[in-house]
């Protein structure tokens, strides 16, 4: 499982890529993955949002829902990023599976991220991918 890499939640390694554009430092994640070659990733910034961006949710489902056309993600305010975050997770998809990456370490309490709760739609999308999916 440690020779093939492995997707990382940007903010988790100490990248500033948060909606806030604040890091979220996991010092469990990095003790896991401590060995292994990790690629950082923000579904996010990859779906084309800005950082610092409006904080943002899923309304109407989860990520599998989102992905298939019956829930959205809108900001706080109402602005509707839908397509933004379907593209970062097919982006971040698209890098899991040129590099055959097979587990991803993703940030809990994301609309992109999260596992547990409502899973989010970069979660969902790699979840159908079949890739092993940890959440810190």
């Amino acid at each position: 499982m440690h020779n093939s890499p492995c997707l990382v939640s940007a903010c988790l390694l100490g990248l500033c890529t948060r909606y806030d554009g604040r890091a979220k430092t996991d010092h469990q994640c990095l003790a896991a993955i401590t060995g292994t070659i990790c690629i950082p990733v923000c579904p996010e910034q990859l779906g084309g949002l800005p950082t610092p961006r409006e904080a943002a949710d899923i309304v109407g489902g989860d990520g599998t829902s989102v992905l298939a056309g019956t829930a959205g993600v809108l900001t706080k305010s109402g602005i509707d990023l839908t397509a933004e975050f379907i593209r970062g997770a097919e982006q971040v998809l698209q890098i899991a599976t040129s590099q055959n990456v097979r587990r991803a370490f993703l940030k809990a309490r994301s609309p992109s991220c999260a596992i547990t709760g409502k899973i989010g739609v970069t979660a969902a999308l790699l979840r159908s991918a079949g890739i092993a999916l940890t959440e810190f």
